[in-house]
């Protein structure tokens, strides 16, 4: 167990570290952060500190750096997050006010993120499996073609192309309102069931209108039930070029993969999940710290988050994820 000043001194690294992208000495942190003691105390501070791990030599400078270890220890003895400024919440009321739908919210919240922290942004669809359908249009268009509108609980809008044949307006008013009485309230799973045997229970002159309808709306269906990741802010790790080949290009292969993103999303809590370095499964993200938060309202949960290299200002990036994660929420649930 470190004691208070050797704690400070870590803290001191690590902040001056994330400041600085250069090894901190003992001069530095003796004249920035007034311990009260000399340069030879606080090195043998370091001395200790580095061989408990919890700090290194990057190359033969006096300097040292944080290990992962010493970032996990650091994480969690925050005494809290920082708070965020009035400025920084009214900027992410206004950015994230007046979303249209899910695609909406989703956009504007990596986007903010990635800004607001300046690390890479990662947001996981809500799983649409426990959304149910709001309200179904079919709106003909020219000619023989149509369109099939669906709108869920969650404002997620989808629609898809549709052949209505010789089908008239009353046909196809009776078609949605025969539609919405079928599946207005229903989930994913039991409009499909729903509608397999649609086309059965309608006129024969529409029968295969409703059929195609049917079909469309399975299509819709099968998609609602799979799930994403929205990545944004790539160009952030630009800000970190000296990292480039040790850490960048790793983490860049595994922003391509939706399955680890999806994973790495999946491990968030309705608090701030953090994880470190080697903590991270994923050999690609053994250099990278990941700070992700789960987001949503009753059953319907996701996560989003940030991944980054280890060297990041992580309480202000902490108290962000939290707080655009709690905002989205209040928004599904308002919605």
């Amino acid at each position: 167990m470190l004691d208070d000043r050797k704690m400070a001194v870590l803290r001191a690294i690590v902040t001056d570290y994330v400041c600085s992208q250069e090894p901190v000495g003992s001069r530095a942190i003796v004249e920035r952060y007034h311990l009260d003691v000399s340069s030879a105390t606080v090195r043998n501070d370091m001395a200790v500190l580095e061989e408990e791990g919890y700090i290194t030599h990057p190359h033969t400078s006096a300097g040292r750096v944080p290990t992962d270890k010493g970032y996990r220890l650091f994480v969690d003895r925050l005494a809290a997050m920082k708070p965020l400024t009035g400025a920084e919440k009214r900027a992410i009321v206004a950015f994230l006010a007046g979303a249209a739908d899910i695609d909406d919210i989703v956009g504007r919240t990596v986007r903010l993120l990635a800004q607001v922290t300046s690390q890479v942004a990662i947001m996981q669809y809500p799983s649409m499996s426990a959304a149910v359908v709001r309200r179904v249009d079919v709106v003909g268009l020219h000619d023989s073609r149509g369109l099939l509108i669906v709108v869920n609980s969650l404002g997620k809008v989808a629609q898809r192309s549709i052949d209505l044949g010789t089908a008239s307006e009353d046909d196809i008013s009776w078609l949605r309102d025969r539609l919405n009485e079928t599946l207005v309230g229903s989930g994913p799973r039991r409009a499909a069931e729903l509608m397999a045997d649609f086309g059965d229970c309608v006129p024969v002159s529409i029968r295969p209108v409703a059929m195609g309808l049917a079909a469309s709306m399975l299509d819709i269906m099968a998609s609602e039930q799979t799930t994403r990741v929205v990545v944004a802010g790539v160009n952030n790790l630009m800000h970190f070029s000296d990292l480039y080949e040790t850490s960048i290009r790793p983490i860049l292969d595994a922003l391509e993969e939706q399955m680890v993103l999806l994973k790495l999303l999946g491990e968030a809590t309705s608090d701030v999940t953090v994880r470190i370095g080697q903590e991270n499964e994923h050999a690609n993200l053994s250099s990278a710290s990941v700070i992700a938060s789960g987001y949503g309202v009753d059953e319907t949960w996701a996560g989003l988050g940030i991944v980054g290299p280890t060297r990041m200002d992580y309480p202000s990036t902490m108290a962000t994820v939290r707080a655009v994660a709690r905002y989205v929420s209040r928004i599904l649930a308002e919605g």
